[in-house]
């Protein structure tokens, strides 16, 4: 298929980003609508339309003119983190800038660039051929940045509708712009506060110091008995789902260029630090991880305070269960409280298990087969995420199906950051590539 100019790309994609679709400040309720409607209209083609769900409204459109063949999913989604402090934007967040062949604007990487790229690969077919290589569904949604709670009942409910062999997935950058990569795994989530009490109320510290246990130290104590000083999770039980990687998935890692005193630099620290017996990119991909989010109790003032809290998260790997890291990190916290206070694990919503393809899924061949025609003396790596993708998970735990992961973002496009950008060069590259892949996949 011939490579049009982006002109007309580029010109919807400033539509799209210029609608400050924030998930997580209901004050934008119908700029989610605005966002969703433009969606919509764009797959006016294939029967796109706005449906409603338990939050946001979802855009579902489909077009299965090819009895027969494979049926994808192409997963995306329209609402964006919020703009932060406006004033470190060297453009206003909402208003999308042109620099140097970069689209500069809140959520032009996450996720709508990347969604421009399978739209527009889809009117492009659409508009030269009168359709597409294989049977295409569409679910664009509106709730990924606040993990994606209505999804699942959405799933559940629409089954028949997402029927498919494959989801393909806009959403989860690429790992660096110098090398073309097909991400094949992510890590899950689960979040949750550690609460800390003890006196009845704020002690003042001249009066009561050294008579009773202060919650920030019986804290303090805690948090520290979850690492030994070398790094790892001192939990009994942390590792004990965790799932030896496959001949593939290792023979994939092996090949990822990474230089550790670079990354050491780049990051900042005089040193890096973590469990042992592994590379920093083995800890970064394929380790589980406890990390310390916030500490907080009391104030800058004389005083003891009643309570105190943490807040942790854990990125989990295949074979680990959200349930069951909160069970043994909860059991650690009883054997480690010391006496005087009371200590008890806060679950946080929206917890997410690992997701995995594997480096020898034939999707992931198709990927890597796309890339190498756009990218022609590149190799394209089989990296992964540190990060999580509810959508994933949930996709194969509701509807049996496995995801693709072929964003066209880089992980360097300031995602959540001030001055987030995407490449223009990539709507060509991304849109060569999407329309290789759907040749391939049918």
């Amino acid at each position: 298929m011939a490579v049009t100019p982006s002109s007309d790309a580029i010109a919807g994609l400033r539509e799209f980003l210029a609608i400050p679709s924030v998930s997580v400040d209901p004050t934008h309720r119908d700029d989610m609508r605005s966002a969703a409607d433009w969606v919509a209209a764009q797959l006016a083609w294939a029967n796109g339309r706005v449906v409603e769900s338990d939050g946001n409204p979802v855009v579902l459109a489909e077009w299965l003119g090819r009895p027969g063949a494979t049926t994808i999913v192409v997963y995306g989604h329209y609402d964006v983190q919020p703009a932060g402090d406006e004033a470190e934007w060297e453009s206003p967040p909402f208003e999308p800038t042109v620099r140097d062949d970069r689209i500069y604007a809140r959520g032009a990487t996450d996720d709508k660039g990347p969604v421009v790229v399978a739209l527009e690969t889809a009117r492009r077919f659409v508009d030269e051929t009168g359709g597409l290589p294989l049977n295409v569904r569409f679910l664009i949604e509106g709730e990924e940045e606040v993990g994606s709670p209505s999804l699942p009942a959405f799933l559940e409910l629409h089954r028949d509708e997402l029927a498919a062999d494959l989801v393909v997935s806009a959403d989860g950058a690429m790992w660096r712009p110098s090398e073309p990569s097909v991400s094949v795994a992510a890590k899950g989530l689960v979040a949750f506060d550690l609460v800390v009490e003890g006196p009845a109320t704020d002690l003042h510290s001249g009066r009561h110091g050294g008579a009773v246990q202060n919650p920030n130290h019986a804290l303090a104590r805690i948090v520290a008995s979850l690492h030994d000083d070398e790094g790892s999770v001192e939990v009994p039980g942390f590792y004990d789902e965790v799932e030896p990687l496959s001949d593939a998935d290792a023979a994939a890692l092996a090949q990822i260029p990474f230089d550790e005193e670079s990354y050491r630099a780049d990051v900042g620290v005089t040193a890096l630090h973590g469990e042992p017996g592994h590379s920093t990119l083995e800890r970064l991909w394929t380790r589980p991880t406890l990390e310390v989010n916030e500490l907080r109790g009391g104030g800058p003032f004389t005083v003891i305070p009643r309570v105190a809290r943490a807040h942790l998260t854990s990125r989990l790997v295949p074979g680990q269960h959200p349930e069951a890291i909160v069970d043994v990190v909860a059991a650690h916290v009883v054997r480690h409280t010391p006496p005087g206070v009371t200590a008890r694990i806060e679950l946080q919503p929206g917890a997410v298990p690992a997701y995995a393809l594997g480096a020898g899924h034939p999707a992931a061949d198709a990927a890597v087969q796309a890339l190498r025609s756009v990218y022609p003396g590149s190799e394209p790596l089989l990296v992964r995420i540190g990060g999580t993708l509810p959508a994933a998970s949930l996709f194969e735990r509701i509807l049996g199906l496995k995801t693709l992961l072929f964003s066209f973002s880089t992980s360097d496009e300031q995602l959540h950051a001030p001055n987030e950008f995407f490449r223009l060069s990539r709507l060509e590259e991304g849109v060569a590539a999407w329309s290789e892949l759907w040749r391939l996949l049918a």
